[in-house]
């Protein structure tokens, strides 16, 4: 996976690969597609949420350029394998899911894989985590069609966030960067992630 899915689709930050290395995506997902794990694409892990193509994961890392002293948010916790492969690199990664059912299997497994660097609440994501606040680095793993102001509000300057912007149907990911309270921002890439419900995201009836 890291030779023909990252490597070779120019993921080259030498933080990011040691983590896809020590990181086994298998624990991750459900037993069913395990025979699945480490192919590039996404793969289902309930409550409508996937776990995102091995590549995505990489490339969003990358972008971020995490380093040790660096506190990040994660909007999405989903299985958990993103904030494990941000945990290897970052401070503390703080990570929010709407799914309780989700938070909890998440929970346990990064607890049982001896991860005391991340912090999981059940929540609305576009909030963000005031509590925590301000945050060096953002992540947002699923699609709204504008940046949530909260979590604007709780970059630190000098911070960066990444985040798929988008309708239900298509997203460009796009690297944001704060410096003195101005944004600026860089498209990345075309690609599709489930859409991000919540005050400042997708409406739902649910």
């Amino acid at each position: 996976m890291v030779k023909e899915q990252l490597r070779a689709r120019g993921i080259h930050d030498p933080g990011v690969l040691d983590a896809f290395n020590k990181v086994e995506r298998h624990k991750f997902v459900l037993p069913e597609v395990r025979d699945s794990a480490y192919g590039d694409f996404p793969l289902s892990i309930g409550e409508g949420q996937t776990i995102s193509q091995p590549y995505i994961v990489a490339l969003m890392t990358e972008c971020l350029e995490v380093s040790s002293s660096h506190t990040v948010l994660e909007i999405g916790t989903g299985s958990g394998y993103q904030a494990s492969i941000l945990a290897e690199q970052a401070l503390h990664v703080y990570s929010i899911e709407r799914y309780e059912v989700l938070a909890s299997r998440a929970e346990s497994l990064l607890k049982e894989l001896g991860y005391n660097n991340i912090t999981i609440t059940v929540g609305d994501g576009t909030l963000g985590w005031q509590a925590y606040s301000p945050f060096d680095r953002i992540i947002v793993t699923a699609a709204v069609p504008r940046v949530p102001l909260p979590l604007l509000e709780q970059l630190r300057n000098g911070g960066k966030l990444i985040i798929p912007l988008g309708g239900s149907f298509g997203q460009v990911l796009t690297l944001i960067e704060k410096e003195q309270d101005k944004i600026n921002y860089r498209n990345i890439c075309d690609c599709v992630f489930v859409p991000l419900v919540g005050k400042y995201g997708a409406k739902t009836n649910n």
